[in-house]
C-alpha cells in the first residue's frame, strides 16, 4: 500500500479492529470521542460509523505525541498505525499511530455531549440533530429504519409490485378535510399532498400491484408523541383485490418485517437495549362492534358510531400489547371512497392495524363504481368538481381494488422502542419546529 493511498483514503473501519489483525497496517478515519493524557502515554477513542477503537499514543513517538495532545472531542482525525493485540483494550486491540492528521477541529464546548453521559432534552437533541446522531444509539435507529425500508420493499417486489412515485403538488385536497398546507404555486394555489391514495388507486388500473414509500403532509394542529406534519407512509394498492386480501398481504409483510430486524440489526437493538417478540400470525381480528363492547366493560364511556379516542386506545393497550386488527368500523366515519358492506351499509370494509395502542395502518377495499363514489362524495359534503380528474379514470373500466397505508414512522418506534416519534426522523417537522 503506497503512502499517497494511505494519505487519502481509510483502509478499515473500527469494527475491523481485532486480534487476528496484530502488526498489520491499518488506516483509520473518524472523530475523537474521548482523549486521556497520563503522563507518558495518550489514549484516543476514535468514533466512526461502525463503532469505536482505542488509539494508543506512547510518549516514545514525540510527533504523533505532540500531534495527539492538539485534539478536542469531535475533531475529525485520520490515523496510519498498526495493531497491537491486547486483551484489556476494546475488541481485544488497539491501534499505535505511526501518523495522526487533523482533518478539522470542532469547537468547544459542544452543544450537548454526543456520548450521551450528560442528559439533553429532546429539544436541544433535534436542535443539534446531526451531534446528536452521531451517538451510537441514535444511529442504531436509522440503521433500523434502513433496514425497515430495504425489507418492506424487498417483500413488495417479490411479491410483484411495482414501486410508483406520484405528486406530492396538487390541485385539492386527496381525502378531503382542511388539514391542507397550501403553498404559492406560480400564479395558482396548491396544496402539499396528503396522501398518495388517489393516485395509486388510478395506477391499480395499469400495474395491478402497486407501492410507494414517500413523505406526506397533514397540518395536524394536535402536539402529540405520535403526530407529525411531515410523515412518512408506505401506500399499496392491489387490482382483483377485498379489504381480506390486502388485510393479510399486510400481516405478512409485518410478520417478515419484524423477523428481518430481529435478525439483521441484533446489535442497533442492544445499543437501544430494546427488544420485542416477532408477531404470530394470523394476527387477532376484533370488530369495530367488538372493541366498542370491551372497552364499554372496561368503563370506558364511548357510543357506537364515534372515533376511538387516545385514552380509549391507551386503555386497549394494557391488555393488547401487540399487533391486532380492527375491522368494519363505521361507514360515516372513514373516507369516500371506501366501500361500505353489502350486508350493512352501516359499516364499511375497512380496517386499521394497531399496535398496543399505536395505529400503524389503515386500510380497506375501495369504491370502484364511479355512481357510486359521486353518491359517497356528496354524504361527505365534498363537491364532485373538484375530483373531476380522478372520477374521469373510472369511465375507463376501474377495476375491484383494496389498498393500505402504513405509517413508516410508528412502525419504527415499534421496531426501536421510542416513546417519541420525533425521535425516529433525522429532521422532524411538525407543528412547533421548523428547523433545522
Amino acid at each position: 500500500m503506497s503512502k499517497d493511498a494511505c494519505d487519502i483514503h481509510k483502509t478499515h473501519f473500527t469494527s475491523d479492529i481485532g486480534p487476528e489483525l496484530d502488526g498489520e497496517e491499518v488506516v483509520l478515519a473518524g472523530w475523537v470521542e474521548s482523549i486521556r493524557k497520563l503522563g507518558g502515554i495518550t489514549f484516543i477513542i476514535l468514533r466512526d460509523k461502525e463503532g469505536r477503537s482505542q488509539i494508543t499514543v506512547p510518549k516514545s513517538n514525540p510527533k504523533v505525541f505532540n500531534e495527539a495532545y492538539k485534539l478536542g472531542k469531535e475533531y475529525v482525525i485520520r490515523v496510519r498505525g498498526r495493531v497491537r493485540k491486547i486483551e484489556k483494550a476494546p475488541q481485544g486491540a488497539e491501534v499505535i499511530p505511526e501518523e495522526i492528521k487533523i482533518l478539522n477541529t470542532a469547537v468547544s464546548p459542544l452543544p450537548l455531549d454526543p456520548t450521551g453521559r450528560v442528559d439533553a432534552n429532546l429539544d436541544t437533541q433535534l436542535d443539534n440533530r446531526v451531534l446528536d446522531l452521531r451517538r451510537p444509539e441514535k444511529r442504531a435507529i436509522f440503521v433500523i429504519r434502513h433496514e425497515t425500508v430495504n425489507s418492506i420493499r424487498e417483500f413488495l417486489i417479490k411479491k410483484g409490485f411495482i414501486e410508483i412515485n406520484t405528486p406530492k403538488i396538487i390541485a385539492s385536497a386527496s381525502e378531503g378535510g382542511a388539514d391542507l398546507f397550501p403553498i404559492s404555486y406560480y400564479e395558482k394555489e396548491a396544496f402539499l399532498s396528503q396522501s398518495a391514495q388517489l393516485y395509486k388507486e388510478q395506477l391499480s388500473s395499469v400495474f395491478e400491484k402497486v407501492f410507494e414509500i414517500a413523505p406526506c403532509y397533514r397540518a395536524e394542529l394536535s402536539r402529540t408523541v405520535r403526530h407529525l406534519s411531515e410523515v412518512y407512509a408506505v401506500d399499496v394498492e392491489v387490482a382483483f383485490n377485498n379489504y381480506e386480501d390486502v388485510i393479510n398481504l399486510l400481516e405478512e409483510l409485518i410478520h417478515h418485517v419484524f423477523k428481518h430486524i430481529k435478525k439483521k440489526c441484533s446489535r442497533e437493538l442492544k445499543s437501544l437495549n430494546h427488544d420485542f417478540p416477532i408477531p404470530k400470525k394470523p394476527f387477532p381480528r376484533y370488530t369495530y362492534t367488538d372493541i366498542v363492547e370491551k372497552l364499554q366493560s372496561e368503563g370506558v364511556e364511548m357510543i357506537w358510531g364515534e372515533d376511538i379516542s387516545t385514552q380509549a386506545y391507551r386503555k386497549l393497550g394494557e391488555s393488547l400489547k401487540e399487533a391486532y386488527f380492527i375491522t368494519d368500523w363505521p361507514t360515516a366515519g372513514k373516507p369516500f371512497y371506501i366501500m361500505p358492506c353489502k350486508d350493512n351499509p352501516e359499516t364499511c370494509e375497512s380496517f386499521d392495524l394497531m399496535y398496543g395502542w399505536l395505529e400503524l395502518a389503515s386500510g380497506g377495499t375501495r369504491i370502484h363504481r364511479k355512481e357510486m363514489l359521486v353518491e359517497r362524495l356528496k354524504e361527505q359534503k365534498l363537491n364532485p368538481e373538484s375530483f373531476v380528474y380522478h372520477l374521469k379514470t373510472f369511465d375507463w373500466g376501474m377495476p375491484p381494488h383494496a389498498g393500505w397505508g402504513l405509517g413508516l414512522d410508528r412502525l419504527v418506534m415499534v421496531l426501536t422502542g421510542c416513546e417519541n416519534i420525533r425521535e425516529c426522523v433525522l429532521y422532524p417537522r411538525d407543528r412547533d419546529r421548523l428547523t433545522p
